[in-house]
């Protein structure tokens, strides 16, 4: 099943590229939406097995799924699903007419490798081909930030491919200082830079490398994450690259660098304890919170609005490692999971806006509501689960996080993520209520975004508003057995008590 799932997109973007030859766009589209959805289907049956019986482990650790890594590749998967059927709408609307074929078989070709690279992150237990498969998730996005070849797109993946390249390669050095570490440790009891064999004998590494290493590791895995103050090139790629790309970067793509981060946090703290890797994690992620907070509230363009708000919510999730326990590490995953389906939501309706318009000018795009009745509301129901709202979901990872902080006994640091979040809850409802509502201007006929793009902001706005009111079992237990993981103990956190909370 696993082997099945990595050989699909290889297969997929074989035919695309066959499709290329041939001039068939249409046969790609097809192609491609039929691999990623029955990959989706293999996904979540995998993860059931995997929770009921354990890790699957195959080629001594090469390829290694237990609950963490394979909470995050139903995440990939479940993004990717969306973004494909978005994709048949907005994409034939975005290329250019005369060469809608061959654009669209290139665009195809590249979704699929870059969902590639995004599995292997998740799937393999080797640290080095973690590395390889986040730098080959750098390599392939970059083509697809530019795909337009415009100047502004060009300049954008030039400066994303730069600063990810030069992140990975601290990266890299935290990697081998993490091996180094280990080197004084018989041959026989370790294996090279197998995760699983690490964790084993954590407590027997070097701690002065293991601390220096996991500063290289968050500053590598960081920039590719989007934390601050190594974000700069997210904002660019973000807003120049086509709309389902933007929902693949920041719904998934960061989230796997963060999963690399926390790959690492698992042998460092069994090594240091968590007091050292938090401090670290929180202090960035506070940065990052502050510093989007401001950007937020001065942005004129709704993509590289969201883009800000990206960088708010990777700040959000490391603060929820750092303050550290049962509930911070639960509200962390669980707001991993919300940010995905709600900011992915985001990027589609902002990219019908910006189609209908012709513009990605907030000041530009007005009347939303009339315009475009579905497309409008979705953008205010999903404005209001960004900013936060009750009873939508990202409220509910939000407020664990916030109790986790206050639990803590890290009340300013709790206190300034309070501030930034009702700051933020502002910023992004005077933005898109302006949007929706203002009167629109002369010369905009009113008419929805194609079948397809309503279809994949549907099926997002479902979750987005059930999980905000009810967190189900299984994946409640997915959590759980995740966060047991990351903390190295067995949780008994239930969904009942987070439910007390809201």
């Amino acid at each position: 099943m696993l082997k099945l799932l990595l050989a699909l997109p290889l297969i997929t973007g074989s035919l695309c590229l066959l499709c290329l030859f041939v001039k068939k766009g249409r046969a790609a589209e097809f192609l491609n939406l039929l691999s990623v959805g029955l990959c989706f289907v293999i996904s979540i049956l995998l993860l059931s097995d995997i929770t009921r019986s354990g890790p699957r482990c195959d080629f001594n650790g090469f390829i290694y799924v237990d609950t963490l890594g394979g909470f995050f590749l139903c995440l990939t998967l479940m993004v990717s699903l969306a973004v494909s059927i978005y994709s048949i709408s907005y994409m034939r609307q975005a290329v250019e007419k005369v060469e809608v074929d061959k654009h669209l078989c290139h665009y195809y070709l590249l979704l699929n490798l870059f969902v590639f690279t995004m599995m292997m992150v998740t799937t393999t237990g080797n640290l080095g081909v973690i590395w390889i498969s986040i730098e080959g998730t750098t390599l392939v996005s970059a083509f697809l930030v530019g795909f337009y070849n415009e100047r502004n797109s060009l300049e954008a993946a030039w400066k994303y491919l730069i600063i990810c390249t030069v992140g990975i390669t601290f990266a890299l050095f935290g990697t081998v200082l993490f091996y180094y570490a280990s080197l004084h440790i018989p041959f026989e009891l370790r294996s090279t830079l197998n995760w699983f064999e690490m964790t084993r004998f954590a407590d027997r590494l070097d701690p002065r490398l293991t601390k220096l290493a996991f500063v290289f590791i968050l500053l590598g895995y960081g920039t590719k994450a989007g934390l601050a103050p190594m974000h700069t090139w997210l904002p660019d790629a973000h807003s120049q690259a086509p709309t389902p790309m933007s929902a693949l970067l920041s719904g998934v793509l960061l989230k796997c660098s963060f999963y690399g981060i926390l790959r690492f946090y698992i042998i460092a703290s069994k090594c240091l304890g968590t007091a050292y890797l938090n401090n670290l994690l929180l202090t960035f992620g506070i940065i990052s919170l502050v510093i989007a907070t401001f950007f937020i509230l001065i942005q004129k363009d709704i993509k590289r609005l969201l883009a800000y708000s990206s960088l708010e919510n990777m700040g959000i999730i490391a603060a929820g490692v750092g303050f550290g326990g049962i509930l911070g590490v639960y509200g962390a995953l669980f707001h991993i999971l919300n940010h995905a389906l709600v900011k992915s939501l985001m990027f589609f309706v902002g990219g019908s806006l910006a189609v209908k318009y012709h513009t990605k000018s907030m000041k530009d795009i007005r009347g939303a509501i009339g315009i475009m009745p579905i497309t409008g509301t979705g953008l205010l129901l999903g404005s209001f689960a960004l900013a936060g709202v009750p009873p939508f979901n990202m409220f509910m990872s939000e407020i664990a996080i916030l109790t986790a902080g206050f639990s803590s006994g890290k009340v300013l640091v709790s206190c300034i993520f309070l501030v930034s979040l009702v700051i933020v809850f502002a910023g992004i409802l005077r933005h898109t209520t302006a949007m929706a509502f203002n009167p629109p201007p002369q010369g905009v006929e009113r008419g929805e975004a194609g079948t397809w793009a309503i279809l994949a902001c549907l099926l997002l706005l479902g979750p987005v508003v059930f999980l905000g009111v009810c967190i189900p079992d299984f994946l409640d237990n997915i959590l759980n057995q995740s966060v047991s993981i990351i903390i190295g103990e067995k949780v008994s956190w239930t969904k009942e008590s987070l439910t007390l909370m809201k």
